[in-house]
């Protein structure tokens, strides 16, 4: 468990550093000039000028050669200090604090929601392969899979919103408009993770401890319940974890097609009006998110799975 967490711990450090580098170059190599850029978000178009532009080059020192302002950025983060939004002027931890609380509810319930369809459907498919149901659930996986996130969002909101009425389009504030975007985004997760699940179901009815245990008297759903679904989540688990990637894609876009203001609709706000210190600070988030959650998936096999407790 030491070795996990060590080992997480030193790529969450390097990819903090190399995340909030690559940040720092691409921002500066964005077309057009920065601060006028920043005083438009700050002052709106009519009224930015010459004069605001260079109010701006003054107070964030954007007129000072790059690598001092990499060394100036370097400095803050590893004390832990952001900075402040150019657009906003509050503080980058407070205002991610408030957009991770949403995000973190939009990912938790979408996990469990693919988790929920993976796992039943992969299991099912897995036992009657061959089967209409089987047939059906590669066909629909395959679709699903095949769309876009931002389509199948659309798609969603077409069918549940335009035509039968019966979820809002976007917003937040009540639960009725979370049901969207984690469908959206568990659909897009379970897509894949439910095949996965079928093979390894398909691959343990298969294999030969199943046959003995059926061979010592157990029934059918005995052998499965004891055999087969311990062989299952342990592959299937692993392969979420690495779908995890996906869950982060996603969430930039589904927060901004169902308008979750969560961090995702924040880092394409923070684009737009070239909010630097918010978008390294979203960017940054979002790869030791993305981290966190691995060393959870690595937790979880590590009690789950006790090959992964005798490698360690």
């Amino acid at each position: 468990m030491l070795k996990i967490l060590l080992s997480r711990l030193g790529q969450c450090l390097l990819m903090a550093w190399s995340v909030g580098t690559l940040t720092f170059i691409l921002t500066r190599l964005l077309p057009g000039d920065m601060a006028y850029k920043i005083a438009t978000g700050r002052y709106g178009d009519d009224a930015v000028s010459t004069a605001a532009a260079n109010a701006v080059n003054a107070e964030l020192g954007l007129d000072r050669p790059a690598f001092q302002q990499y060394l100036v950025w370097l400095g803050d983060l590893i004390t832990g200090d952001l900075g402040t939004s150019l657009v906003t002027g509050a503080p980058v931890v407070h205002e991610l604090k408030n957009q991770m609380s949403f995000t973190l509810v939009l990912a938790f319930w979408a996990i469990l929601a693919a988790a929920l369809i993976a796992f039943p459907v992969g299991l099912l498919c897995g036992a009657k392969a061959e089967t209409v149901p089987d047939k059906a659930s590669l066909i629909t996986s395959t679709f699903i899979r095949s769309q876009p996130v931002f389509c199948l969002g659309l798609l969603l909101i077409f069918i549940f919103s335009m035509e039968l009425n019966w979820f809002p389009v976007a917003g937040f504030g009540s639960a009725e408009y979370a049901v969207l975007p984690v469908l959206t985004l568990a659909l897009s997760l379970a897509a894949v993770s439910n095949r996965v699940v079928r093979n390894s179901t398909r691959q343990a009815v298969n294999s030969a401890y199943f046959h003995f245990a059926r061979t010592k008297g157990l029934s059918y759903a005995q052998a499965f319940t004891r055999h087969v679904i311990p062989n299952v989540i342990v592959p299937g688990l692993a392969f979420m974890g690495i779908q995890l990637i996906g869950l982060i894609e996603g969430v930039i876009m589904v927060e901004s097609l169902f308008a979750w203001p969560g961090i995702g609709h924040g880092l394409s706000h923070a684009v737009f009006a070239r909010d630097i210190p918010m978008l390294q600070g979203t960017a940054l988030v979002m790869g030791m998110l993305f981290v966190a959650i691995n060393t959870l998936v690595d937790i979880s096999q590590h009690y789950l799975d006790p090959r992964t407790r005798l490698e360690n």
